[in-house]
């Protein structure tokens, strides 16, 4: 699971936002997916700039993810490398192109865990709950002082 952080959470917020308010939205593209639009948010590459990287490899964000290797040199490999720097690992972004992370579909109610991976609605649904999930893990974290309250 993806190391708890600010600027994580921020981000996938700022992803289902995003998302939310803008109507480009194609699973099939590489830079307009699931993952497309958080590697947009963390890199700040464009869309097309995602896809002409993911186009120097074979397959989809899965099989990319699969055969990622940090030192190759190619340019998805640096994407990946830098989501992963930024606190992902590969899983989290198998599992977020197919929004099967059980941790955050249990976070759903029970009617609601049958997410579609090319809808964008249950995309933004997945990444809100993910980044309650990361903010509730940040949150156990947090340890406040004692302090003494003085009588009155």
């Amino acid at each position: 699971m993806a190391k708890t952080s600010l600027h994580l959470i921020e981000a996938l917020r700022n992803t289902a936002k995003k998302l939310q308010q803008n109507q480009d939205y194609q699973w099939g593209h590489m830079g307009s997916c699931n993952c497309g639009h958080l590697a947009q948010e963390i890199t700040r590459l464009s869309k097309s700039e995602i896809h002409s990287r993911a186009m120097n490899k074979y397959g989809d964000w899965n099989e990319q993810l699969n055969d990622y290797c940090p030192t190759s040199g190619l340019l998805m490999d640096d994407l990946i490398t830098q989501m992963i720097d930024f606190g992902l690992d590969t899983d989290d972004l198998k599992h977020l192109e197919k929004l099967s992370d059980t941790k955050i579909l249990k976070r759903l109610p029970q009617a609601d865990r049958y997410l579609q991976h090319n809808r964008k609605q249950d995309v933004i649904i997945y990444i809100n709950a993910w980044a309650d999930l990361l903010e509730d893990e940040l949150l156990k974290k947090i340890k406040l002082p004692k302090t003494e309250h003085a009588m009155v």
